[in-house]
């Protein structure tokens, strides 16, 4: 699998063309994904989703996994 990224500014004809390379046979499946940044949220916007973060339980239970798998690293020995 390959992936080719390219970030361009959306046209005013909300149109995109594709160019495949060469290589790529003819009749050959690919996937064309489109990302759209929400990019019209403000500074409070995003200062406001971190705040909720710190109540959110998936992203609390992630981060006790992740102190937990590091608490155990970080009690090995080192050696020189």
């Amino acid at each position: 699998m390959e992936a080719i990224k390219r970030t361009i500014k959306t046209p005013p004809n909300r149109e995109v063309t594709i160019k495949i390379p060469e290589y790529v046979p003819a009749n050959e499946p690919v996937e064309i994904i489109l990302l759209i940044r929400d990019s019209a949220k403000s500074s409070a916007d995003k200062i406001n989703q971190l705040k909720a973060a710190m109540n959110d339980p998936l992203f609390l239970e992630d981060m006790k996994t992740v102190t937990e798998d590091f608490q155990a690293i970080d009690s090995e020995a080192w050696e020189d």
